[in-house]
């Protein structure tokens, strides 16, 4: 027996109840259940039946078998009322002596919060006007061993919810909520693309090589093979090699892992969908990215003007294109001629206080500067373009200006939604992006993109141009769900171990 569970004093009371329903011959943790109804099914047909014939022709005439947890119970004598809970929600429950029987109606009242349960009855509305299951029988299905948290004062601690989100989606009904509209959301994403003839697929995520970003990997060794492998940081690479097979639109929806930090943006594990396009470039994609945005936010949300934490964000389309370094001028007052090669970026920099890996290159100095300076007052959606080559080792050159690429991302509420640009389908220029991020790796950063030669031989083969589209779904489920925090839309975030936790305050 767990120690903790022995010293608990209303788990001891549990326990023995245990003991007496296992005295009776009823095993506490009992088989399946055949239900005829979840309870919000149960209610609507009841209404139904109400709203036809009347509401005295309608009492007790549906007959319901259920199934769920108890997360109320309140004992009258001898009637008991209690509320069942399932996945569609609560409903009433009133337990009578009349219908039970002296032993049943025992029984009843010995059931415990956190019970899951079968009931068998009848429907009929109070005189508070509370649909109800008058219950003739009932069978014990799982005894909780556990009280749950309290109603009012029960499970608030942030990072408790998180470390056991079971109690927190049993007992906060809005957490649950959230869920619900993420598994929407993707959904919505899926039949948006697949509508558009986009062929939904399933590539590694053990990859020997880490690549399709610029973000340090998780290392792991594969015996049998004994060579090393990284948890993918993005599909990128495995994607554009379908499109050189000539499967032409494809997505993915799936994990991806960085060896990052957390914070209420970022956890090490989390969703993204890529889709890549042949015969498309970032304008394309740009298109793509606001209408799918804009579908699924009207099906999950039933409209295009959103609130996020008391902000009105409008969705719909179009969204402004405002190149980076217009944004950089327009919000920090910092002109292109301040920036015109790496010494001049530099001085910049320092000039405005800001911190730079070293040698930082003309195009990370930018890139430094628009997160300082401009992310923060991007609030309505917009599409930043034109980020600099050094920062954007896999995106197509402007033919206008090769020192920047096609490239474009989404900012919503001061936050990078997504990642587009025109693909780079040169294997030459690809080779000389790789070798010099392989330079940038050798001076210490550990986040450059590493050398593909699979992926460069595909590539000789000929790509098409391609457009292609990255998408990190938690964010955009944070959006749609009004939640402050990445651990708020993702089931089971990362944690520290709990004694490494003990005393520091939860992320929120």
């Amino acid at each position: 027996m767990n120690p903790v569970l022995d010293e608990n004093p209303l788990v001891q009371s549990r326990l023995a109840k245990l003991e007496q329903w296992k005295k009776q011959g009823i095993y506490p943790f009992g088989q399946r259940f055949e239900r005829t109804h979840l309870a919000a099914d149960a209610e609507q047909e009841y209404s139904r039946l109400e709203a036809s014939q009347g509401p005295e022709q309608a009492a007790h005439q549906l007959q319901v078998a259920l199934a769920g947890r108890i997360v109320s119970f309140r004992a009258h004598g001898k009637a008991s009322f209690a509320h069942l809970q399932d996945r569609s929600g609560r409903i009433q429950l009133y337990g009578r002596l009349n219908e039970l029987g002296e032993q049943g109606y025992q029984d009843f009242q010995k059931l415990d919060l956190g019970d899951i349960i079968g009931v068998r009855g009848r429907l009929f509305r109070t005189h508070r006007g509370e649909i109800t299951v008058q219950v003739d029988s009932f069978q014990l299905l799982s005894k909780s061993l556990r009280p749950l948290p309290e109603k009012w004062h029960g499970l608030k601690d942030v990072e408790l919810r998180y470390r056991q989100r079971y109690l927190d989606l049993i007992v906060n009904p809005e957490v649950r909520q959230v869920f619900v509209t993420r598994s929407r959301i993707i959904a919505s994403i899926r039949e948006f693309l697949t509508a558009r003839g986009f062929l939904e697929v399933e590539t590694p995520s053990l990859h020997p090589i880490a690549g399709g970003a610029n973000a340090r990997p998780f290392k792991t060794h594969h015996n049998a093979l004994d060579m090393d492998l990284y948890l993918r940081i993005a599909p990128e690479l495995y994607l554009k090699r379908l499109i050189v097979a000539g499967l032409e639109k494809v997505f993915e929806i799936g994990k991806n892992f960085r060896n990052e930090g957390i914070s209420i943006k970022h956890n090490p594990e989390y969703t993204s969908m890529e889709l890549y396009q042949a015969y498309a470039d970032y304008n394309d994609m740009m298109a793509i990215t606001e209408e799918l945005m804009a579908t699924v936010a009207e099906k999950v949300r039933g409209t295009l003007k959103i609130q996020y934490q008391g902000t009105e964000i409008d969705l719909a389309p179009p969204w402004p294109r405002v190149p980076m370094l217009e944004a950089l001028e327009r919000y920090a007052g910092v002109r292109a001629a301040m920036l015109a090669d790496d010494e001049a970026a530099r001085s910049t920099a320092a000039r405005l206080r800001v911190d730079l890996p070293p040698n930082a290159t003309r195009g990370q100095v930018i890139n430094e500067l628009f997160e300082r300076f401009v992310e923060p007052k991007l609030i309505q959606p917009v599409f930043i373009t034109d980020y600099p080559v050094e920062i954007s080792p896999l995106a197509k050159r402007k033919h206008s200006d090769p020192s920047l690429t096609d490239r474009f991302e989404p900012y919503i509420y001061g936050r990078e939604m997504a990642n587009g640009f025109s693909e780079l389908n040169d294997p030459l220029d690809q080779r000389q992006r790789f070798e010099a991020q392989l330079a940038a790796r050798q001076r210490g950063d550990e986040e450059a993109h590493m050398m593909d030669e699979d992926y460069l031989t595909a590539l000789e083969y000929g790509m098409p141009p391609t457009g292609g589209l990255g998408i990190g779904v938690d964010r955009w489920v944070m959006l749609l769900t009004d939640s402050a925090s990445i651990r708020d839309v993702i089931l089971f975030p990362h944690m520290r171990l709990r004694e490494e936790s003990e005393g520091e305050e939860a992320p929120g």
